[in-house]
Order: C-alpha cells, then sequence, then structure tokens
C-alpha cells in the first residue's frame, strides 16, 4: 500500500528571487515533515529586479509562465489567471499563501480555491502611512481579503493596517519580510562587524532603485554637508542601484561636488553581501518604503543602520542608540550629524555594531517558516512569534 501523499503549502509570487528562496527553505524546514512546500511563481523573468535565478534546495518551484516576464503582463490583468490556477491544481494546494492581493487575477484565484475549500493566507507588508488613503477605496479594498483566513505581515504598522480591515490579530503573524542570516554572511565572504574590516577603511552604503520615493536626492545633500564637516577625513559613500533618476542624480552630485560618492549600479546579491562586509552603516532615506529587505542584509552582517521613519523594518530591526538611528527624511543636516558621529567615534560605531549582530534573529528567514507553520496550524510549533521575539536582551 503506497503511502498517503503529504498535502501541499505553496506560496506565490511573481519571481523567485533570493530573498523568495530564503524563506520557502526556511518554510520546507519548519513544514516538510508533514506538508509538501512548492513555491510558485507566475513569469520566468523580472526586468525590474534582474537578479541570478537561485537554486532551491529541499522545496519545489513551479513556473507558470515560464516564457514571459513579470514586467509585460502587468498590461493584462486576467491574463495569468489560468496558468496561476492550473500551478496551483496542478500541485494540489491546500494552503496558499499569497501576496499582491489587488491584482485581479491573484485575487480570482484565491477566490476560486477558497470556494473549493482550500486555506488561503495572505501575505502583506501595505502600512497605513504609505501614501495618502481615502476612506472609500479602503473601504473598497475589503472585498479584496474575502477569500483570506488568516495573514502574515512584515512588522507591526503592517499587522495593525490588516487588523483595520478586520482581521482577527490571532490570524495575524509577523515574519513576512525575512531573509537568510546564513546565506548573507556565506554570501559576504567576510565575518560580521565588529570584525572584518577595520572601522577606519569602512564606507557608507545605499542600496534602493534610482527611483523618487527613495530619496537619494536629500541622501546627497547630507552627504554634501557630511564631507564638508569632516573634510579629508571624509569616507566614501556607496549607492547600489539603477533606475529612471540615474542621470539626474549623478547631475546633482557633480554640481556638490562629491568626490568620494560612487555609483556602483545595480548588483547581485553576493556583491550586496560583499559590499555590507565593508559598510560602516547603510542609509535608508526613503519617504515611502512598506520594508526595506537591506535593512535585514545589514544587521545580518552586524552593520549599524540609519533609517528615516517610513520604512517598515525600522520597526522591528533599528532601534536608537541600539544598533543605529532614525531621522526625517526631509532633514538633510539631521542625517549629516549622524554620518559625523559614526565616522568619527569608533566606540560608539562597535557598541552599535553589535547591536545589529543581536538583532539579526529577528530578520532571518527561520521567522517566515515558523509563521507559516503557526498559520496552518501546526501543532509541534512553539506559540513564540517573532513579536514576543523582540524582546531579546539588547542592552549592552
Amino acid at each position: 500500500m503506497e503511502p498517503t501523499a503529504k498535502p501541499t503549502v505553496a506560496f506565490i509570487w511573481n519571481n523567485l528571487g533570493p530573498y523568495h528562496v530564503d524563506r520557502l527553505e526556511a518554510a520546507g524546514a519548519v513544514l516538510s515533515r508533514d506538508f509538501r512546500v512548492v513555491g510558485i511563481e507566475i513569469a520566468g523573468a523580472s526586468a525590474l529586479y534582474d537578479w541570478n535565478r537561485p537554486e532551491m534546495v529541499g522545496v519545489e518551484r513551479v513556473t507558470a509562465l515560464p516564457n514571459q516576464s513579470t514586467d509585460s503582463l502587468a498590461r493584462y490583468p486576467l491574463y495569468t489567471f489560468p496558468a496561476l490556477f492550473a500551478a496551483c491544481w496542478r500541485v494540489r494546494t491546500r494552503h496558499l499563501f499569497v501576496c499582491n492581493y489587488q491584482r485581479l487575477s491573484v485575487f480570482f484565484v484565491a477566490l476560486a480555491l477558497r470556494l473549493l475549500g482550500r486555506r488561503i493566507y495572505l501575505m502583506f507588508e501595505s502600512k497605513f502611512d504609505d501614501s495618502p488613503r481615502q476612506l472609500w477605496r479602503e473601504f473598497l479594498k475589503v472585498a479584496f481579503y474575502l477569500p483570506y483566513v488568516g495573514g502574515m505581515v512584515g512588522g507591526v504598522r503592517s499587522r495593525d493596517y490588516l487588523r483595520w480591515f478586520g482581521f482577527r490579530p490571532e490570524r495575524i503573524e509577523l515574519g513576512y519580510d525575512a531573509v537568510s542570516v546564513d546565506r548573507i554572511r556565506k554570501l559576504a565572504e567576510s565575518p560580521p562587524a565588529p570584525d572584518g574590516m577595520r572601522f577606519e577603511d569602512r564606507h557608507f552604503t545605499i542600496v534602493a532603485r534610482l527611483v523618487a520615493k527613495k530619496n537619494i536626492a536629500m541622501a546627497l545633500e547630507a552627504y554634501a554637508q557630511y564631507c564638508q564637516s569632516m573634510g579629508d577625513n571624509a569616507r566614501a559613500l556607496q549607492i547600489c542601484g539603477s533606475g529612471p533618476l540615474e542621470v539626474a542624480l549623478r547631475e546633482k552630485a557633480q554640481e556638490l561636488r562629491l568626490e568620494k560618492l560612487v555609483f556602483r549600479g545595480f548588483i547581485q546579491a553576493a556583491d550586496v553581501a560583499r559590499t555590507l562586509a565593508s559598510t560602516l552603516a547603510l542609509i535608508l532615506p526613503s519617504t515611502e518604503e512598506q520594508w526595506g529587505l537591506v535593512v535585514n542584509e545589514a544587521v545580518a552582517m552586524g552593520v549599524p543602520v540609519l533609517s528615516a521613519l517610513n520604512p517598515g523594518a525600522r520597526d522591528l530591526l533599528v532601534r536608537t542608540a541600539v544598533n543605529g538611528f532614525v531621522f526625517e527624511a526631509e532633514n538633510p543636516a539631521g542625517l549629516a550629524r549622524l554620518m559625523c558621529h559614526l565616522s568619527a567615534d569608533a566606540t560608539a560605531w562597535r557598541r552599535l555594531a553589535e547591536g545589529s549582530g543581536r538583532l539579526a534573529p529577528l530578520g532571518d528567514a527561520l521567522q517566515f517558516g515558523l509563521a507559516a507553520a503557526r498559520l496552518i496550524g501546526l501543532k509541534t510549533v512553539p506559540p513564540a512569534s517573532p513579536t514576543e521575539a523582540a524582546r531579546i536582551e539588547i542592552a549592552p
């Protein structure tokens, strides 16, 4: 007699990059004894995120439209529905986790499977403060949440936003925005700070797409003020990323005479990790940022973080005077002052770096796997959540 096939837990994203593989493998590590774990990507490529196609260990990959790019599909809201539904049906999905709830194809897949008795969960990182909200539009969104029996969110602001839509608190788990700390450290080929590269040789780093909401222009103004204050002792600033504002930002840098500024362009995950290994502090100046996974990567490498108020990651992974500082996104003078402080005080920097190292487990992919297990009701998983884990002893 053949053994009964394991029920399937599936996760849907547009295209599977390194971060998604981290989470899938963590989910597999937690769930594989009782479930088959499958990562479903809608398309086989993405021009927006031109990452290398990573291998996966212990979980399966299914591509609904292997010869398509996610960017080309955006113009056809329902085009992906048949292939996406077929992929879910083919793997006999019992529990399904989805993001991009607002897309019609995703909504109809979730609705159809829910009507067929499957359990559907939302992966969610939006916050009420991401952008100006109109009450009538918020009420209309309620219909899109009907198929879901629970949600996995990035941080506390996302949790509170989802509760506003009627999700019960006990059906919401933190842990969505996570990366593999182990993978980042292996890619870096260097120990986390404060070990590794000397304090004196480190630089500042920004990792972001060069678009308006990332607020890079303000960061350049702050860096100019920092360079003026520090003179010959000013450290380099490396900007890793590409986007439509690159030409304008390069012109602004020339106007500000930022001789130590380096535009690196888009770099792959391994280069990001190696860059963070030589970084004094990560700067995240965004005016709008649902999370900011580079913060997870930074704390994995023991790097202090200077974050604007809006990014969701700062709720969990940035604690003032413990592993970094928070500043107002429209305040270049404040950011410049923080840069001067970190650049000149090795003792303070070391203390913040050690703080990042202690916080790193909160952003690890294991949190994603445990959150998924709790939502589907796996009995062997401890009830503790990242919210409770955040009480970890972090005092120096």
